[in-house]
């Protein structure tokens, strides 16, 4: 273990941040450069390498997190980037994304602040990346089988990678003009640079996975020709369709789904636009959704130069702690969190639900009136005389997702069956009631954390594995049906 008094010695201590003056201006990573490494062997040697680790159940990958904070705590990198894959193909990723479910998880977390297992997470990638030793693992030999991956985000991207070094042939489907998918197109700039995508897809190259962007199954391809063409299919198109707001004044101009905003502004950084064509430069802000898609449009609108950002959420106010009775260790709890984006600036309102918008002659919204909600009988009921209006010129929904895409054919031209949920449906090799088709990630679990994503991308990676040669050494972290301590 680390050291056995690392505990007692040393307090928690996380990644610095920029000063939030010089963070706005610009769309790095919000974090100090090399800031961690100074503090990650202290921070690592908090861990007590527990008898019973709860930190490997609350996180569905299984990460040995114990191990590679010993191996962290004696700085040695090579053995700690080993185990680190182990168990999670991008660790650069959920180390940047994740919201830490292992740390909620940890023994120390019972009665002091956790272990930083994110912040040693990702410092021991980084320095893996720096000394140039994530290298392609090209497989041995081909099986003659050949996959087709719906979707390119964490999910698809894991399934891919696991399957391609199992020596399968294997096709990565993207609709978008550049693998990534939410990772790409959904994160800001200033949570997670795409540099580090860009050097995943091209050591998933050297391996010999193959990338087709721009096609759309069901649409620019049909799903059946595609099924014809593959020996197994993995669908991993996400959980993309955005609840909805209908509310008077939902069809005003200026009134947009995160997810129409967002890749906007990723598409500046990635040189497409010069400014983005939605834009809260001046603009009064008004983002409906408490979530992380939410703190995500908050952080893209002070970088826009907003005159004033409001986020709503529908729900009371979290506890600043964790409740021992409802959501005891080693639960995952709600808290009160403030993000990057919220120590930015910004007023955030709770209990609020939105009963209407406001436009001006031309047809541009111009306010979004609230009225205060409360708990009566089980039920959110809106308060009366609570009624006000804010100023909002540019407005954001952020309110979620409700499963995969229903309308571009691909469920109804596969003949895909769904759960009661409106997820597409699997047994517990992640295969669908189309044999040969198997599906991971948010498709089938509805949207969820990225760490479950990459979790089903390699369950469903040895599901097909199997299929195709009848047996399979590939690890499979979890099945359709578990639910980890931290959900």
């Amino acid at each position: 273990m680390a050291d056995p008094k690392g505990f007692l010695n040393h307090g928690r201590e996380v990644a610095r941040t920029r000063p939030v003056g010089e963070r706005v201006k610009d769309w790095n990573e919000v974090y100090v450069p090399g800031s961690l490494l100074p503090i990650i062997s202290k921070q690592a040697s908090r861990c007590m390498d527990c008898g019973i680790p709860f930190c490997h159940n609350g996180c569905p990958l299984g990460n040995l997190i114990p191990e590679w904070n010993d191996y962290a705590y004696r700085e040695d990198w090579g053995a700690a980037s080993e185990r680190l894959h182990a168990t999670n193909n991008f660790p650069e990723f959920t180390g940047r994304l994740c919201p830490a479910p292992c740390e909620s998880a940890c023994v120390l977390g019972i009665n002091q602040p956790p272990v930083t297992i994110k912040n040693v997470e990702v410092s021991i990638i980084d320095k893996a990346w720096d000394a140039g030793t994530v290298a392609p693992q090209a497989p041995e030999r081909l099986s003659g089988k050949t996959v087709a991956v719906i979707g390119s985000g964490p999910s698809g991207l894991a399934a891919a990678q696991q399957l391609t070094r199992a020596g399968h042939t294997v096709a990565v489907y993207e609709r978008a003009d550049r693998v990534g998918g939410l990772l790409r197109y959904g994160i800001p700039e200033f949570k997670m640079e795409k540099r580090h995508i860009n050097r995943r897809i091209e050591q998933m190259r050297a391996e010999g996975t193959r990338f087709r962007t721009g096609v759309e199954i069901g649409r620019d391809i049909n799903a059946r020709d595609l099924k014809k063409r593959y020996d197994s299919i993995v669908i991993a198109a996400g959980a993309t369709m955005a609840r909805d707001l209908p509310v008077p004044g939902r069809e005003l101009k200026g009134i947009h789904q995160a997810m129409e905003y967002l890749p906007l502004a990723n598409k500046v950084q990635e040189g497409d636009y010069v400014t983005a064509p939605i834009s809260a430069e001046g603009k009064h802000v008004v983002v409906i959704g408490g979530g992380d898609t939410g703190a995500d449009c908050v952080g893209t609108a002070h970088r826009q130069g907003a005159a004033s950002v409001t986020q709503l959420e529908i729900m009371p106010r979290p506890n600043d702690e964790r409740h021992p009775t409802g959501q005891p260790w080693p639960t995952f709890p709600i808290l009160y969190k403030v993000t990057s984006a919220h120590e930015e600036g910004g007023e955030r309102i709770y209990s609020a639900s939105t009963t209407h918008f406001e436009g001006d002659e031309d047809g541009n919204v111009q306010w979004l009136h609230l009225a205060e909600v409360e708990f009566v009988d089980g039920r959110l009921t809106s308060k009366p005389g609570t009624e006000r209006k804010i100023p909002a010129q540019l407005v954001t929904l952020a309110m979620g997702f409700t499963g995969t895409d229903r309308e571009n054919g691909l469920v109804e031209q596969f003949g895909l069956a769904l759960d009661e949920r409106g997820n597409i449906a699997r047994d517990a090799d992640f295969q669908t009631n189309v044999p040969g088709v198997f599906v991971a990630g948010d498709a089938g679990r509805g949207q969820s954390l990225i760490v479950w994503a990459i979790a089903e991308g390699r369950s469903a990676a040895r599901g097909v594995d199997r299929f195709l040669t009848g047996a399979s050494d590939l690890p499979a972290p979890i099945r359709p049906t578990d639910r980890a301590l931290a959900v």
